[in-house]
């Protein structure tokens, strides 16, 4: 608050305004009773001060006083708002120059305060519109009539502390605001380092597409020139086949001529090996046949039969054979052969009919292996050779599916156990390659 001796306050008022002195009016009395509003002047002393700082921005203020008094105010805002204080504690031009501005800044709140008829009425209406309008509240309230020494009291101590707050909430601002500048600082420093990376990030981008541009143009003009040869390439084909019309024909009638030889050799191969099987079965007759003559000129002596006149192959302790391949009507007579010779018989067809996929299981369950190589299919070969390579079984590789040539495979397995033997000449080289 502001307190002023009644002596000063001419001197205030004159030195707020240059070259200007403020003349009293009148002095009226305060109004006690009736339903009047009171003046600026009619307030209590120590009002005014917050009447002019809430209620009077300083700029409207000094434009107010400026105005009135007929020059320009040199003084700054705190002698300013002391020299108004001080007039307006009695009926000046100036007071009722504010008393129009005041009247007319906050004429709403005027007209709604002229509804309250009780002081009761006007505290409850000052606690809830001082809340949405301070200054205009403020006024309305303390120029009221029914506005009464304790409520002038609650109202100046409300605006009192209000100030106060008001004061560290912008002490508060205030340091958020220089908090908020040296953190703009910093962010300002990344801001420019990012924009310093992006720059550089920028050119980088700028290179490589240039790089890439020109790769791109090297490869089109790669291109054309392939497109290019492709066309001269194709031109010279059609003219050859315009010179040799029959030239296309002729390639395919080569290639098919080159099958036909390929087909031949292969039959001519089948041929001799069937001729070689028709010669070792006639020579296995003509055997028999002397056998037969000979029992007859000597009756006593047993008959021989055919199973006899095989290589006798050594026992099997009751190890399980494998055999891979051969003929479906020789299965039997494989059975006969490797069970009489004391072993377990374990077959499969080397994926004619049965599934390929089948035979590892087989031969996980094998002791021994036959592979007849003439009648099993390429995948089945290539398991047998792994597995038995892989887990150091015994195989014997033999290429005649005949009974003769399973007999002699029976006989090298019981004389190395251990390592696979080829029984036919087809099929040596294969297993050296392959030995465990």
């Amino acid at each position: 608050m502001c307190e002023h001796k009644p002596d000063e306050l001419d001197a205030i008022v004159r030195q707020a305004v240059m070259g200007t002195g403020a003349t009293v009016l009148s002095s009226a009395p305060p109004v006690t009773n009736g339903s009047r509003r009171r003046r600026l002047w009619e307030l209590d002393d120590h009002a005014h001060c917050p009447v002019m700082g809430v209620c009077m921005p300083m700029a409207a203020l000094r434009r107010l006083v400026d105005k009135t008094l007929g020059g320009q105010a040199v003084a700054d805002d705190y002698d300013l708002h002391c020299g108004v204080v001080a007039d307006c504690k009695q009926r000046t031009k100036l007071a009722e120059a504010m008393q129009r501005e005041l009247d007319r800044r906050y004429a709403l709140a005027l007209r709604q305060a002229t509804k309250v008829k009780t002081t009761e009425a006007l505290v409850a209406w000052w606690t809830q519109q001082s809340q949405e309008d301070l200054a205009g509240a403020l006024w309305a309230t303390l120029s009221h009539a029914r506005c009464t020494p304790e409520l002038t009291h609650h109202v100046l101590g409300r605006v009192h502390m209000i100030q106060h707050q008001v004061g560290a909430a912008q002490r508060a601002d205030l340091q958020r605001f220089e908090s908020l500048i040296d953190e703009n600082a910093v962010l300002a420093r990344a801001l420019g380092q990012a924009q310093s990376r992006n720059t550089s990030l920028n050119e980088e981008l700028a290179r490589r597409t240039e790089a890439q541009q020109g790769e791109m143009l090297r490869l089109r003009a790669e291109l054309v020139g392939r497109d290019t040869t492709i066309a001269s390439l194709k031109e010279a084909l059609q003219t050859l086949e315009a010179a040799a019309p029959s030239l296309k024909s002729r390639f395919e009638l080569a290639r098919q001529g080159e099958r036909q030889i390929e087909r031949i050799h292969q039959l001519e191969r089948a041929l001799l090996q069937a001729q070689q099987e028709a010669e070792r079965q006639r020579r296995q007759a003509q055997a028999w046949r002397e056998q037969l003559h000979r029992q007859d000129a000597a009756p006593d002596e047993p008959t021989p039969t055919p199973m006899a006149t095989q290589p006798a192959p050594s026992p099997l302790d009751d190890r399980a054979v494998l055999c891979v391949g051969g003929r479906q009507a020789s299965v039997p007579v494989y059975r006969q052969l490797i069970e009489h010779a004391g072993g377990r018989f374990l077959h499969h067809d080397g994926g004619e009919e049965e599934n390929t996929a089948r035979l590892d299981a087989t031969l996980a369950a094998a002791d021994l292996v036959i592979c007849q190589t003439g009648c099993i299919s390429h995948d089945a070969y290539w398991r047998v050779k792994n597995h038995c390579k892989r887990s150091g079984k015994p195989c014997v590789f033999i290429e005649n599916p005949s009974m003769s040539s399973l007999a002699r495979g029976l006989a090298a397995l019981s004389l190395s156990p251990d390592t696979s033997v080829p029984v036919d000449a087809a099929a040596a080289n294969e297993v050296e390659a392959f030995r465990p």
